[in-house]
């Protein structure tokens, strides 16, 4: 999360916004993202009903809930997905600031 925060600007300045989910209760979110002094969003689920219903997999052998990345439109139109294999597979801000670029570009 540390990338995400260090280049928040500029995902601003695409008008994105970023939502983060994992699965610790509300209160250990709170205190993580007051700690981490994080300026974008974090959506605790603990039931893991976020991370259902978008396809996000847990696999207890691998330490958990898998990194995926969706970058849903206005509309609510999901138009990018990556789900990673395994724990460091999280693409990097660069790709995804160019992904939100191209999206830009075609709806010009």
């Amino acid at each position: 999360m540390a990338q995400l925060r260090r280049d928040y600007d500029q995902f601003v300045e695409r008008d994105a916004e970023i939502i983060v989910t994992g699965p610790d209760s509300a209160t250990a979110f709170a205190r993580y993202w007051e700690k981490e002094a994080l300026p974008f969003v974090g959506l605790p689920d603990p039931e893991h009903q976020v991370a259902d219903l978008y396809g996000q997999q847990v696999k207890f052998l691998k330490l958990g809930r898998m990194p995926a990345l969706l970058v849903i439109d206005k509309q609510g139109y999901i138009r990018y997905r990556h789900y990673g294999r395994y724990m460091s597979d999280i693409q990097r801000n660069g790709e995804i600031l160019n992904l939100l670029d191209q999206l830009d570009e075609g709806l010009s």
